[in-house]
């Protein structure tokens, strides 16, 4: 009796085992996946704010005396409808501390096709830049562009204590077009392992 029991019990654990391993794997597998996509995002932000610093010198000024700073890369598609996804990561400076967001854009279009283009916030002091990571960000429709590298060098200064430049295939713009924009937290990519990358 002891025998049989012994070996039911043998094979019910057996029976467990591949599943086990499965969401195992799983689990690795998405950890993977994240860790990966972070590395993607810190390779875009050190890209995108290379191209920023070399156009505008003025963008360097505010970036050494800002707070913190966010960098976003998105694809926006046009067909009679506009919308478009991205990721990027906010960034405290004195502690390097790394927060993983998302991008989402929606509107009106009338064209078709799409764009890509890189989105940088630079904040000048903790509470914009906190409420910024914290809370999201919504861009209404207030949220202009100004265009060529003449307003680029004119923007020298934060506007209610941020500074936002867009970065596409035709140069910066300054204050940029991203009205209908939303900004949020990623919950896949902060983890333990998120927070903890620098």
């Amino acid at each position: 009796m002891k025998i049989i029991s012994v070996l039911v019990l043998a094979c019910f654990v057996l029976s467990l085992a591949p599943a086990s391993l499965v969401v195992a794997g799983s689990s690795e597998e998405d950890a993977m996946k994240a860790r990966h996509k972070r590395e993607e995002i810190d390779l875009e932000t050190k890209d995108t704010l290379a191209r920023l610093f070399k156009e505008s010198p003025v963008a360097k000024e505010l970036f050494d005396k800002a707070y913190g700073y966010a960098v976003f890369d998105n694809l926006k598609v046009s067909f009679m409808v506009s919308g478009g996804v991205g990721s990027g990561v906010a960034v405290e400076k004195r502690s390097e501390k790394r927060t993983y967001m998302n991008m989402g854009t929606g509107g009106i279009g009338l064209g078709l096709g799409g764009k890509k283009y890189q989105v940088v916030f630079l904040f000048e002091a903790e509470k914009p830049f906190r409420e910024f990571v914290d809370k999201g960000w919504a861009a209404d429709a207030s949220a202009g562009a100004v265009v060529g590298k003449q307003s680029v060098n004119v923007q020298a200064r934060f506007v209610n204590g941020i500074a936002v430049y867009q970065l596409a295939g035709g140069g910066i713009m300054v204050q940029a077009d991203i009205a209908g924009a939303k900004f949020w937290k990623n919950d896949k990519l902060n983890g333990t392992a998120g927070e903890a990358a620098k």
